[in-house]
């Protein structure tokens, strides 16, 4: 590989979380909530609160809802690498944030539901922005535990 194209990579990766911006859900569009619903992340009725996609909405969404937290990546070329997860906040036991996930990474919430399984939500943008992403899922997960 030429050294031109190793720093093109490089710098794609680099850049690649900060194409995107996080979103409140009524900033998405109906393709975008269909295709949700399509893969069994979100009821007719719930209410996405913040968005945030590391590609194109239509490949990859890191969300949560008055309901659930959730994430998908549909990889255009192999299917048997999708990943669909989601819990539901009265399904989930812990949520660990990490800001600092390495110099090709997005932040992220490590989420892990009561049968320990755990899955990723990325956001990225400006510290504050990545904050109150991660804040708002946290507060509405609370929420949901001192509801019972």
């Amino acid at each position: 590989m030429t050294l031109r194209k190793s720093l093109l990579i490089l710098i794609f990766a680099l850049t690649a979380c900060e194409r995107n911006h996080i979103k409140t859900g009524d900033h998405l569009s109906e393709n975008d909530i269909d295709r949700m619903q399509k893969l069994g992340l979100l009821d007719k009725g719930e209410v996405i609160y913040e968005f945030y996609s590391e590609s194109k909405n239509s490949v990859a969404g890191n969300f949560f809802t008055d309901r659930r937290i959730a994430m998908y990546w549909i990889d255009e070329r192999d299917k048997a690498k999708d990943q669909v997860s989601f819990s539901l906040y009265q399904d989930i036991q812990s949520i660990d944030t990490v800001y600092n996930a390495g110099i090709t990474y997005c932040p992220f919430m490590l989420v892990t539901k009561k049968d320990n399984s755990t899955f990723k939500v990325c956001a990225d943008g400006k510290r504050q922005e990545i904050k109150a992403f991660f804040e708002g899922a946290i507060n509405k997960w609370t929420q949901s535990k001192n509801k019972k």
